[in-house]
This record gives C-alpha cells, structure tokens and sequence, in this order.
C-alpha cells in the first residue's frame, strides 16, 4: 500500500493542478466544452484514486463536485462567478485533505461539510438554461462511429453515396462497411432506388461538426448518427473496450433481452447471432471493426506512454547529479596527470573520458530540466483573487512556457515571481475608472514570458499600467537620505532604489504592500540564483521586470583565472572577451577605472583592490568583459589560465554572506577556487564609488 499511496501523492498533485488551471480557463471561457471536460476528468480520476488508497472524505467531495458540473455538461446549470468561486474553494480543500492525509495539518472537518452542503444546494437549484448540451469535446484524435442512411430515392436527386463516402474518408482513416441487410430479392428490386447503408469506423483530428459537413446537403434526406467512441484523454486506456454484443446493443441493431438469451447458449456469439438471423453479417463485421481499431488504438497509445516517460524521484536524480560533479572533478585530476605524460597512452585515455564525461553530464542535466510552464500556471490563480481583492479586474498572459530550466531554479524562483506580480498589481495597474479615464481597457493584463538567452533564461514580468513614478521614487529616496540632494541618476538608477531593504512608496500598509520587503526578497533570491534583475518603464504604459537566470545551478563552464597566487572561477556565460590592460594605459585615465574597448568606454573593477589581495601586479594585466544586466563591466585579473568545467559547492555557513562570491569548486589538482559573483562585484564597486564622489 505504501507504494500505491506514494503514487496516489504524486498523481494528486498533478490532478489538483489540472483542475486549478482548468477551472481558472473555464472562467475566462465559460463556453468552451473541452474545459468543462477536463475539470469532469480532473474529479473524476481524483475520485477513483482518492477511494483506491481509502482517502473516502475527499473521494465524497470529489464526486459531489463532479456530480454539479455534470449538470453542467447536460445543460442544466449555467457557469457563473459563484460556481466558479465555490469550485475554487473545494480544489483548495481537496488539496488541504491530500496533505492531511500524508501528515500535514488537520483538515478542517466543519469546513468540509460547509463545501458539501453548499455543492448540494448547487444541484437541488439547478436551472435549466437558455444554451443547448454541452457535447463532450476532445482535442487531437478521436474516433466515431458513423452510421449513413439515405433515403431510398436519393439517386434520383442526382446525389452518389459513394462521393460522400469517398470525401468523409479523405477526414482521416476509415474503415467503411456497407450493410445489404435491406435489399430486396431480385424480383422486388427497384435499380432506381438506394437500398443500401452505410457503418464508418472514423479515426481523425476533425471535430463532429467536420464530419456533419460531409452530409449538409442531404442532411434532410438520411438518417445519420455520429458518436464519439475513443480519445485520448476521455477514455481510460488501461480498460477493455466494449465486447461484440455490447456494441450491437449500442448501435441499436440487437435488443439487450436477445443478447442475454445468446449469451446463455455459451456459442461464439457473432456466429450465433448470424444464424438465428438476429443480426446480418455485415452488422457483425462492422461491430468487429469498431472494436478491432479502438482496441488497436489503445494498444498504441498505452506503448507510447510507456516509451516516452517514467517516473523517477527527485531524490535520485539530485545523487546522479552529485555523483557525476564528482565524477567531473576525477576526470579533471585525470586530465592534469595526463597532461604531464602528452606522449603516453594515458592522455588518449583521459581525452576519451573526457568526451564521455561531457556528454554524460550534459545528458543529466538535460534530465532534470522542466518547463516552466507548470511554474507560471500557479499564477492564474493568484492574479485572480488579488485582482478581487484589490477590486481590479486583472488577466495573466503567459508566453513561452515550454521553455525548460533546471528544476532547482524553478522550485527557487516561485517567491520572487510572486512578489513581482502582486507588485504588479497593487502598484501597476489602475483601477477600473481610472483605466477609463485614460482611455485603456478595463481590463489589466500582467504578462509572464520566458525565453532562452545563450546559457541563460530571461524570464519577464510585465504590466500594462501607469509605470513606476520616477519622481516619487526620487522623493523617496531623498526623504530616506538614500541619495543626495544634488546626484544627477539615470532612470535605470532610480528604478533600482526600489530593490533596497525597507523601501517602500505605498502611503499605508496593507496585506498586500507597504512594508518594503518584497521587492528586498526579489533582488535577494535572484542573487542567489546567480542571476539578474533588470527594470524598464514607461509612463502610462507600464513597467517590465526581466531576469536573467542560468540554466542550471549544478555544473556550469567556468573562466578560470589567477590572482595574486590564488584561482578564482568567472562564470562563462557573462563573459565576452578578455583584453590586456598596461600599467601606462591603467595610469592614463588619473585613478578612474575606465578602459576603451573599440569605441566603448567601459567601467571595470580590480579584483585586486577588491579582495585586498597584496603583491606586486603584473606588468601587463588582463580585464575579462562581461555582459552584465548594468551593462558591460570589466574585471581585472593577473593571468586568464581558460575554460574549465565546474561543479558548483555551497561555502559553509559562515561564509555565505561574503559579497561577491557565489560558491566554490574543487580543481583537478585538489585545491579550492572561489566562484566569483559578477553582478554583485559590479554593484559593490559603483556603490563605493558613488560613497567617494
């Protein structure tokens, strides 16, 4: 059973996150019948497992809640805000019962209770409504089954059966069974007339509506039925589908008393059936195969999803992780021995373990890359009830969620992403009247994007209301004597203040701002992932938050360099080129740390000076520019040693508020080597020289 409730806790969570989205676009949309479906398969498939592993409350809440919008689906219920809100409630219910059961606080049996009496006040007043029956929808293949029954006198209209037959073929792949059960003996038999129908087993991407299409002009003269029997997603493929007689049943072509008398008689029932003339023969073949090609189809998406997936634990891949930085660290030492004997056999060997170790690394990481789309669904929900709260009617577009980062980064980055969009919120977008009186859209929209920038990841949170004010910023700041009265800053630099402990420009605390922490939490966390934060905006037409974040936190290619005797480790990914620094041409610029690059002039920082390390410089030194948020930056070392792959280690707990240092690694040769944190350098090197001008 531990195994089964292991399973049920994963499952759980992937379905409670299904129908929080589902229901969030089903509000949005309230028309479209494939959300109506996914919420339905959501409770449905939560309920059958919850009642599997003996989770009985939440199985009865599950089904009281599919039971309303089952309602929905037959037409007798509207979707409206309070149906929405309540189904909202009991997903959050059903995720406090799924953890109470694994050990997290109780649930609250009262409230429990209150949800299902309200859901059965929901069914006992459901009213018919003015829309016609929810279908069930499906996207991507589906299967029908089609039956085709023109009238008799349909050749005389001109019309060919066969035409119609051929153009619904041409929809997917059919198989088509003609059934001559209604022919007439020769002596009867009218060559003018259609005594002919028609089974169409259907497999395609079109809906049903494409199908009837195919009929539209003689939709008057036949008989047609169209039936939704297989999709992915609507059906459970683990189950059988239906037998032989079973289908008859359905179809319409066997009573259900017949089929049990048959069945009695213990024959093969198709035969059976045939000869005691209850069927004809080509109703049995057409029954075989609907039954034959959903089977098949099953069959196929079943092998599918066992060779594209599995389930691993986290836990073991974070040990592959570890195990394979160790293994990188081995074939490092590997390499340097190998190094000392160039003519040996053993530097073949380790340029080989080399190659391998690269590409086994890079397949491991690879592993534990996830979109980031699960990520940014979280959100809807939060936009939703804060734009209530704050009485604002608020939307969140989402783009690039399929872009992959490493699962560490996204398990770390969900607090500041939802810092920035309550600031969003709170502080960006306007109220409805005002929104009116400037000639926007009621509706606000917060806008969540990702997108891959060489080894990193941009992600943008961005709004469409009023901008960050530059001058109450400015106000702020002077008040809380963070700049000088007289500092001449950039906008860049002034919408940087608002990342400072403390700062805050909200007139009065409330629950969702005014204690100046949240932008402080933004700017902290993202650090420490190793990334950036950079703010644009523009009045009245909103404000953009970009970071900028690495691919993965575990192993990443390094820049290694020497100072003063010790070696440090730049990142890879910032940095753009190194050029050579000269005593006359540091001399040249009277104490600023300035340097030309072709026609730029870019600030750089003495990792010398900055780590207070001593010893005669170099007579030629070396400046590595790196590409930062701020823009390009230099740093200057004595000696640039190169590339080199590094397995990223946490500083023990005494060290970790060092600034500008990230972590550290272990080099082949066994010594440690600080890696450096740029952006966080920059920053400490302007400050000073801003305390100094």
């Amino acid at each position: 059973m531990s195994r089964l409730a292991d399973t049920f806790r994963d499952e759980s969570a992937e379905l409670l996150q299904e129908l929080e989205e589902a229901l969030l676009a089903l509000e949005e949309c309230p028309e479209e019948n494939a959300l109506v479906d996914r919420v339905f398969r959501a409770l449905h498939t939560l309920k059958g497992a919850a009642g599997l592993v003996g989770f009985e409350l939440l199985a009865e809440l599950c089904h009281a809640a599919e039971t309303v919008f089952e309602q929905v689906r037959s037409g007798e219920r509207a979707i409206d805000r309070e149906l929405m809100s309540l189904a909202l409630e009991i997903q959050d219910q059903l995720r406090v019962l799924v953890a109470a059961g694994f050990g997290g606080p109780p649930a609250d049996a009262e409230r429990t209770t209150a949800l299902l009496a309200a859901l059965s006040a929901v069914r006992a007043g459901g009213a018919e409504v003015a829309t016609e029956s929810l279908a069930p929808a499906v996207t991507g293949e589906a299967t029908y089954r089609i039956r085709f029954r023109p009238s008799a006198g349909i050749f005389r209209q001109g019309i060919q059966p066969q035409l119609l037959l051929g153009e619904l073929c041409r929809l997917g792949d059919a198989v088509v069974v003609a059934q001559c059960d209604r022919v007439p003996p020769l002596d009867q038999f009218d060559p003018e007339e259609c005594h002919l129908y028609w089974d169409v087993i259907l497999t395609t991407i079109e809906d049903e509506n494409a199908i009837r299409d195919v009929f539209i002009f003689v939709e008057d003269d036949c008989e047609l039925t169209v039936q939704l029997i297989d999709a992915e997603g609507l059906l459970d493929d683990r189950q059988d589908y239906k037998k032989l007689g079973e289908i008859l049943v359905e179809r319409g072509d066997l009573p259900a008393a017949e089929l049990d008398r048959f069945l009695a008689e213990k024959k093969r029932l198709g035969e059976a059936l045939i000869e005691a003339g209850a069927v004809d023969g080509g109703q049995v073949d057409s029954a075989l195969a609907e039954q034959e090609r959903v089977q098949r189809l099953r069959r196929e998406r079943q092998a599918a999803e066992v060779s594209d997936s599995i389930r691993v634990k986290s836990e073991r891949l974070d040990k592959l992780v570890n195990l394979i930085g160790e293994l990188v660290t081995v074939q490092a030492r590997l390499s340097q021995l190998a190094n000392l004997l160039p003519e040996s056999e053993l530097f073949t060997v380790s340029e080989q373990v080399e190659r391998l170790t690269w590409e086994l690394r890079d397949q491991v990481l690879t592993i534990r890359m996830l979109p980031i789309g699960s990520t940014f669904s979280r959100f809807k929900r939060l936009v939703r009830d804060l734009g209530m709260e704050l009485g604002k009617d608020v939307m969140l577009l989402t783009e690039g969620a399929e872009t992959e980062l490493d699962k560490t980064v996204i398990e770390r980055l969900g607090d500041p992403l939802v810092h920035l969009i309550r600031n969003g919120i709170d502080h960006g977008i306007e109220s409805p009247e005002a929104r009116h009186a400037a000639g926007k859209p009621l509706k606000g929209r917060i806008t969540l994007s990702a997108e891959h920038s060489g080894a990193n990841v941009l992600i943008t949170v961005a709004d469409d209301g009023a901008g960050l004010d530059r001058e109450k910023i400015r106000a702020k700041a002077l008040e809380r004597g963070l700049i000088a009265p007289q500092a001449e800053l950039a906008d860049r630099d002034i919408y940087n203040l608002i990342f400072l402990p403390g700062f805050s420009t909200a007139e009065q605390v409330s629950s969702v701002s005014g204690r100046g922490v949240g932008m402080d939490v933004v700017r902290q966390a993202i650090d420490s992932l190793r990334g950036s934060v950079e703010v644009s905006s523009e009045p009245g037409r909103g404000s953009r938050f970009t970071l900028k974040l690495p691919l993965t936190l575990a192993i990443i290619d390094g820049l290694l360099v020497n100072i003063g005797g010790e070696k440090y480790i730049l990142p890879l990914a910032d940095v753009e080129e190194c050029i050579a620094l000269t005593r006359a041409e540091a001399a040249s610029t009277h104490g600023r740390n300035l340097v030309r690059v072709r026609d730029d002039i870019v600030p750089y920082v003495s990792l010398r000076d900055a780590f207070a390390i001593t010893g005669e410089r170099p007579e030629i030194e070396q400046i590595v520019i790196a590409g930062l948020a701020a823009g390009r930056v230099g740093f200057v070392v004595d000696h640039v040693i190169g590339e080199h792959q590094t397995v990223l280690k946490n500083l023990g707990r005494f060290y970790q508020g060092v600034n500008g240092i990230s972590g550290a690694t272990i080099l082949g040769d066994g010594h440690v080597a600080l890696i450096l944190d740029l952006p966080q350098l920059a920053r400490q090197a302007e400050q000073v020289e801003q305390a100094s001008a």
